[in-house]
């Protein structure tokens, strides 16, 4: 019977200079093939690298293409370590029967901080006054410098990082009003407006919280910002694809935006080498930022123990929890048994194939779980061990099968 690879044997392609808590996870799993780069790659380069990986593990720069995933014939999951998935092709990793997971919520702390932090900042006037300052004016003055207390934050998308920001937010004495496309439990005070217009109108102070989706393309754009109250301010730390570059800068060149903090941007530089262009740089008043808010040590550390052990809990059991793109199957281990997962096109009849297939072989099912997502099905059996084999020989005859593994 041939078992999963040895341990020693499974490559890890480690990318981005992630934390080192993922190697001390992989580590401590009895996983030693692995190699660590710093950097990103371009694509000629990613597309040469991943040709031996089984398993890779990426943050925001890395571009997991379709066109790189087709080179990658023997990759068994992909790990985002990082919040987003945007930079991979999800469906042709699923397509290829390769689970993508990432950390949706080690890093949301970072990030509220930042926002409370430069909510502070955007309210006493320090942009301006810290560039006043450095180029040699002495800007000693109390106009338009505020105290959050008291302020109406109006929070768009009331998710993990929007939620948490609400409480921080409160605990400063602001109040606090969310707008989010389903009906959600505040927490505090905070009040859930009906639509985005009416918070728009009504906060003193903006932010998003949203994820890239079609429905959050450009939300916001110069209509929505013609619906903010007049010397309000805005932050952006969600997506850059979620915002019109062009119309913020019109609204700060109007002064109906008062000021503003980006992290995040419709375009980005690929390496630090690369020259950061936006028409926001011109402004004294905005705070830019070049994509940090969940760029804490302790964000990373945590994102690196989560994706991480993602890994080990696939590669050991076939666990896919929390996959974001693939069937979600976990099942308990059992002793003497051999644990086989197929990964096959989910059209109707596959498991019964599989079934009647092994009932004629009298073959001896132990456990079996079966998930299905978009056009993948996930199954996950324990046989014993004496059919170990001949379940491999029935599993690889199924005409639907994308790829059969063997844990143990």
């Amino acid at each position: 019977m041939a078992l999963s690879l040895n341990k020693d044997k499974i490559r890890f392609l480690l990318l981005e200079g992630l934390h080192d808590n993922a190697l001390k996870v992989l580590d401590a799993a009895g996983y030693s093939n692995i190699e660590y780069l710093s950097h990103a790659l371009d694509q000629d380069e990613l597309i040469e690298k991943i040709k031996d990986a089984h398993f890779i593990g990426i943050r925001s720069r890395t571009q997991l293409t379709r066109e790189v995933l087709e080179h990658a014939d023997k990759l068994i999951a992909i790990g985002c370590f990082c919040i987003g998935t945007n930079q991979v092709d999800l469906d042709a990793a699923r397509d290829k029967g390769v689970p993508v997971f990432n950390a949706p919520y080690s890093n949301t702390r970072s990030v509220a901080e930042l926002v409370l932090a430069e909510a502070i900042m955007l309210y006493r006037g320090i942009p301006e006054k810290n560039a006043t300052v450095h180029r040699g004016g002495w800007g000693k003055s109390a106009k338009n410098s505020h105290e959050v207390r008291g302020k109406t934050m109006g929070i768009v998308g009331y998710g993990s990082i929007g939620s948490q920001l609400s409480v921080l937010a409160e605990s400063l004495g602001m109040k606090v009003i969310y707008h989010d496309v389903v009906t959600k439990l505040p927490l505090g005070n905070a009040l859930q407006v009906g639509s985005l217009n009416e918070l728009l109108n009504t906060a003193d102070i903006v932010t998003l919280h949203v994820p890239d989706v079609p429905s959050t393309r450009y939300m916001m754009k110069k209509e929505q910002f013609d619906q903010m109250k007049e010397g309000s301010y805005f932050i952006n730390a969600a997506r850059g694809t979620c915002v019109e570059i062009d119309d913020l800068a019109a609204a700060l060149e109007s002064g109906r935006v008062l000021g503003a903090a980006i992290d995040v941007f419709p375009k980005e530089p690929k390496s630090a080498d690369q020259e950061f262009e936006s028409p926001l740089r011109k402004f004294d008043n905005v705070i830019l930022t070049p994509h940090i808010g969940g760029s804490t040590q302790e964000a990373q550390a945590n994102i690196g123990l989560e994706v991480a052990e993602k890994f080990v809990r696939y590669s050991d059991m076939g666990d896919t929890l929390t996959a974001v793109n693939f069937p979600e199957v976990s099942v308990m281990l059992k002793a003497g048994a051999h644990r086989l997962l197929h990964i096959h096109k989910n059209v109707p009849g596959v498991l019964a194939q599989i079934n009647a297939s092994f009932a004629s072989a009298g073959i001896n099912i132990l456990a079996q779980s079966l998930m299905t997502e978009g056009d993948v099905g996930y199954l996950v059996m324990d046989v014993d061990n004496s059919d170990s084999t001949l379940a491999l020989e029935k599993l690889n005859a199924i005409a639907e099968t994308i790829r059969v593994r063997v844990l143990f």
